[in-house]
C-alpha cells in the first residue's frame, strides 16, 4: 500500500482489464487533423481519421490536454479543466468523438492535469489577491521558501520551484513552469473540484487518465527535497508539517473515486523511476496505478542501440517485477517529451548521445533527447526490429502519432515541440488545407518531410514500415494471452540478440531480436521431446525435438509459438 491506513483491496472483475491488452495511440488533437481549414487540428478532423486508426488496430486513444489554455506549456497550463478549448470544438464534440470512436471499438483516455493550474486561471488570480482571500489555500504559498527544494522539473527554464509574487511578498510553489502554480490538494475544497472533474469526463465516456509525473504530483507536493520520498515524517501535501493527508493518500482517493464510478476505467503513470521505487505506485492493495510506463527498459533499450549490444536491455528486463493481475507495464519507444535517458549514469548517457544526438541542439534539460527513433537510427530494419520488440514482451504497447509511419523531427521548433510536429497524411501534408505558413507548427524538412513519409504513401504499399506496425498489431490482438504471461529472459545466447519466452499457463512464445547490423546464427536447444516451434509470421513449423539453428538478418527478429507450452529453451 502506499500510505495511510489499511485498506481492503478493491475487488476486479477480468472483464473489466480490458487495458492490460490495448493498443494506445498518443496524439495531440491540435496536430492530428484540422478540419476548417484554421491551421489548427481540432475534435471533427479527428473524427473523420477514426476509420484510419481503427484499421491500424488501436484500441484505445490517449488525448493530450485539449483543454483552455494560456498556452505558456503546449496546452498543459489550464485555464479551465471543465471545458474544451474553443479551437478544437465543443463539449458536444468530445461527446460524438468518444461516441464514433466506440464504435470504431476504440476507448479513449485523457491528461490529468488537476495538479496545478495556469496562473491565468481564476482560482489563482483570485487566491494572488491577499492572504486573507478565500481562496488563497488553493494554493501553496510560505514567506520564505524552503531550505531544501525540490529542482525544477524544466532545468535551464527555471532557476526555482519557488516563485515571489509581488502583490503579497510571498512565494508560491511551482513544480513546473512559474506560470503553473501547483494546488493544494491537501484541501478538501480543492479535493472536491478534482472530483467533479474526474466524475464529469467519466460521465461523459472517458475510460481512464493518465498521470504526468506522479513521483512530483504525488510523493509529498511540498516542494521540500528532505521531505520527499514516504512522507514518513508527516510533511502533509500542502507543506504543513504533521498535516494528516499525504500525496499518496491523494493518488489512492483518486484511485478509489474512478473505480467506484467506472469499472472499466483506470489509471495509467508516469512514474520515471528505477524498479524498486517504480513498484510502490502500483500500491499493495490496488490502490494505485494500475499502469505504468516501464520507464528502466526504454532506457536500456537505447544503451543497448548504441552499442549494437543486447545485453543491457537483457539485464534490465531480468529485473522488472512481476505484478499483480489487476496491474500491468506499458511498452514505449518513447512518449511525447522529450526520450529521457536520466536513469542512466553519466558515461551511458553520453555514450548514448554520441549515438544519436550528437548535436547539442538535438539534446534537452541534460537529460534527453528531441529526436524521433527514424532520425535517430537511420536503418529502417534496425526501427522495424525495435518495434516488433515493443509488441512481442508482455505489457500494453503505446504509440505516439506518427511512430507507424516513421515521422521524424523538426529541430527549429522549440524544446519538447521538436517531436510534436502535425500528423503527415499525404505528399502535401493533409494536416490542413490552409497555407502551411499558418498551421501550428512546422513539418520536418528533408527526408522525413510530408513528401517522403506519409500514410498515402505507405497504405499503398505493402512492404512499408506502416503495414509492418499494422501487422505486429495484429499479431500481438490475436494473442490475449500475452496481455497475463511472464516474462522469462534467457541467458548464453550471442550478446547482440535479445532472447526472451513470453509464458502463460498453456501458451507460450519465444521471440529472439537482433541488435546488430550484420547477420547472427542462434543456436537452440528445446528441452522436450515433441517440442515444436511454429513460425508466427510465416506459419512455418519447425521440428525441435534436437538443437538446431536458427538465422537472423541483420536487426532481424522472429516470433515463435512454442509447443509444449511448459519447455524449457537454451540459446547459444
Amino acid at each position: 500500500m502506499l500510505a495511510g491506513a489499511a485498506r481492503a483491496p478493491i475487488p476486479i472483475d477480468a472483464a473489466d482489464l480490458w487495458w492490460r491488452h490495448a493498443v494506445f495511440y498518443c496524439l495531440d488533437i491540435e496536430t492530428f487533423q484540422d478540419s476548417d481549414g484554421d491551421g489548427i487540428g481540432d475534435i471533427p478532423g479527428l473524427i473523420s481519421r477514426l476509420p484510419y486508426l481503427a484499421d491500424l488496430g488501436v484500441t484505445c486513444l490517449w488525448l493530450m490536454p485539449f483543454f483552455p489554455t494560456a498556452d505558456r506549456d503546449d496546452g498543459y497550463d489550464i485555464t479551465d479543466f471543465f471545458a474544451v478549448d474553443p479551437r478544437f470544438g465543443t463539449l458536444g464534440d468530445m461527446v460524438e468523438l468518444i461516441r464514433v470512436a466506440r464504435g470504431h471499438g476504440i476507448r479513449i483516455i485523457i491528461d490529468f492535469v488537476m495538479n496545478h493550474t495556469s496562473e491565468r486561471h481564476p482560482w489563482f488570480q483570485q487566491s494572488r489577491r491577499s492572504t486573507d482571500d478565500p481562496k488563497r489555500d488553493w494554493y501553496v504559498w510560505r514567506d520564505e521558501p524552503p531550505k531544501n527544494p525540490d529542482p525544477p522539473v524544466f532545468p535551464g527554464e527555471q532557476e526555482s520551484t519557488w516563485t515571489r509574487d509581488p502583490k503579497t511578498g510571498q512565494y508560491y510553489l511551482h513544480h513546473f513552469l512559474e506560470t503553473q502554480p501547483d494546488l493544494n490538494v491537501a484541501l478538501p475544497e480543492v479535493r472536491r473540484e478534482i472530483d467533479k472533474n474526474l466524475g464529469l469526463w467519466l460521465e461523459l465516456g472517458i475510460s481512464g487518465f493518465r498521470i504526468d509525473a506522479v513521483p512530483f504530483l504525488f510523493a509529498s507536493g511540498d516542494g521540500d527535497s528532505g521531505a520527499r520520498g514516504s512522507n514518513a515524517g508527516g510533511t502533509g501535501a500542502d507543506g504543513t508539517e504533521g498535516h494528516p493527508y499525504s500525496g499518496s493518500d491523494h493518488l489512492a482517493r483518486i484511485r478509489g473515486f474512478v473505480s467506484r464510478r467506472s469499472a472499466e476505467a483506470f489509471l495509467l503513470g508516469e512514474v520515471n523511476l528505477p524498479y524498486d521505487q517504480q513498484t510502490a505506485w502500483f500500491g499493495q492493495a490496488r490502490d494505485g496505478l494500475q499502469l505504468q510506463f516501464d520507464f528502466p527498459a526504454m532506457q536500456q533499450l537505447y544503451l543497448s542501440l548504441a552499442r549494437g549490444d543486447a545485453r543491457p536491455l537483457a539485464e534490465m528486463l531480468t529485473q522488472r517485477p512481476e505484478v499483480d493481475t489487476a496491474q500491468q507495464w506499458a511498452n514505449f519507444v518513447r512518449n511525447h517529451d522529450e526520450l529521457t535517458l536520466d536513469q542512466l549514469p553519466p558515461k551511458e548517457r553520453d555514450e548514448v548521445f554520441r549515438a544519436f544526438a550528437p548535436d547539442e541542439g538535438m539534446r534537452l534539460y541534460d537529460r534527453g533527447i528531441r529526436r524521433r527513433l527514424p532520425s535517430m537510427l537511420g536503418d529502417e530494419r534496425a526501427v522495424r526490429m525495435v518495434y516488433a520488440l515493443t509488441f512481442a514482451l508482455p505489457g500494453a504497447p503505446i504509440l505516439f502519432y506518427g511512430e507507424e509511419i516513421g515521422m521524424g523531427e523538426n529541430l527549429d521548433e522549440k524544446g519538447r515541440l521538436a517531436v510534436r510536429t502535425p500528423m503527415q497524411w499525404t505528399r502535401t501534408g493533409g494536416f490542413s488545407t490552409a497555407r502551411r505558413s499558418r498551421w501550428r507548427r512546422r513539418p520536418p524538412e528533408g527526408d522525413y518531410a510530408p513528401e517522403r513519409v506519409n500514410v498515402e504513401d505507405q497504405l499503398a504499399d505493402p512492404g512499408s514500415l506502416l503495414a509492418h506496425i499494422r501487422e505486429v498489431i495484429g499479431l500481438y490482438r490475436s494473442t490475449p494471452e500475452q496481455s497475463w504471461a511472464a516474462l522469462e529472459v534467457l541467458q548464453g545466447g550471442p550478446s547482440e540478440v535479445l532472447g526472451h519466452i513470453c509464458r502463460g499457463e498453456d501458451w507460450a512464445m519465444l521471440a529472439l531480436h537482433s541488435f546488430s547490423d550484420e547477420g547472427t546464427s542462434i543456436r537452440v536447444t528445446v528441452n522436450a521431446e515433441d517440442a515444436v516451434l511454429t513460425d508466427r509470421v510465416t506459419g512455418e513449423v519447425i521440428d525441435a525435438a534436437s538443437p538446431f539453428s536458427i538465422d537472423l538478418e541483420p536487426y532481424g527478429w522472429r516470433w515463435f509459438l512454442l509447443h509444449p507450452a511448459d519447455a524449457t529453451v537454451r540459446i547459444r
